[in-house]
């Protein structure tokens, strides 16, 4: 069976989501959650790399909206810890079909709009919603405006002032004796640090810094891990874009040295984590569900 035209894509990714959590034991990584999505649903590099205007992935996106609205459904929690679960409603189901998953759809909609159950309406906002990113935080409606606003501002800095901005999160991270080298020619590696694991044990890293709308690819991940051999103990690629399938596999390939690779989004997460450029505030949505049984 397949989706009406006038339906979002993601509604298609609500049983599939459902089901990378229970294999996993009921939590995951989102990251972990749409490597299962894509293997189980034969996902293509090329759809898994189309990006949105705005830059995000679309499949990653499509994804975090169905998890969005499985959280707004009650059948996942609201994790602030970057991990995705199951609740116990979302572990009981058995099959969500796609028409079982169309209509949780229009229900958690037809919620949000103070009860109106109107089809062009809600059409409407399915053209648009297609196109958005995706709030990271799912009890924050408008959360995700302010996430664009900073990936822009990552994108739109300097080559030099990037770096300078990355090797000033590594320092908030509690790495040591961070520089840019900032040198042409070697083998795009952009600075180095030490990371004190301990009092006996510290690790020299070597970084590159990307300011990417697209993918970084695996050729790309290979030229790097050639520059640091027999420079540093390990390796991190920055970038405000994101990484190929083929990079993820290469920067864990068995025999070679393995590589940190941070994308956009975890970007995003850890200048959250450290309110670095950011100003916390605190805001609420209206939870439905809590005012249902007082409105008989």
């Amino acid at each position: 069976m397949k989706l009406a035209t006038n339906s979002p894509k993601f509604v298609r990714f609500f049983s599939p989501l459902i089901e990378a959590l229970k294999e996993l034991g009921g939590s995951g990584r989102p990251s972990e959650v749409r490597d299962f999505i894509a293997k189980r649903l034969n996902v293509s590099e090329e759809e898994r790399t189309e990006l949105l205007k705005g830059g995000a992935p679309r499949f990653d996106n499509q994804v975090a909206w169905a998890r969005f609205y499985l959280v707004k459904a009650a059948l996942m929690d609201s994790s602030k810890r970057g991990v995705w679960s199951l609740n116990d409603q979302g572990r009981a189901i058995k099959l969500l079909s796609l028409n079982d998953a169309l209509f949780l759809y229009k229900k958690v909609q037809s919620e949000s709009q103070g009860g109106r159950d109107s089809t062009e309406e809600l059409s409407q906002d399915d053209e648009i919603l297609e196109e958005n990113i995706a709030p990271n935080n799912t009890t924050v409606i408008d959360d995700s405006s302010y996430r664009k606003k900073l990936l822009e501002t990552l994108i739109s800095l300097p080559p030099a002032g990037f770096e300078r901005l990355c090797q000033r999160l590594l320092r908030e991270s509690g790495f040591e004796k961070v520089t840019v080298t900032g040198r042409s020619g070697d083998g795009g590696i952009d600075g180095h640090g030490i990371l004190q694991v301990n009092p006996f044990l510290s690790f020299k890293v070597l970084f590159q810094c990307k300011r990417y709308v697209g993918s970084v690819s695996s050729p790309q991940v290979r030229d790097f891990r050639g520059a640091m051999m027999g420079r540093a103990d390990k390796g991190i690629i920055i970038t405000t874009g994101t990484f190929t399938p083929d990079a993820q596999k290469e920067a864990v390939r068995d025999g070679a040295s393995p590589l940190e690779l941070v994308h956009g989004e975890k970007l995003l997460d850890m200048f959250e984590n450290l309110e670095l450029g950011l100003i916390p505030r605190k805001t609420f949505d209206v939870d439905i569900h809590f005012f249902k049984e007082f409105q008989s």
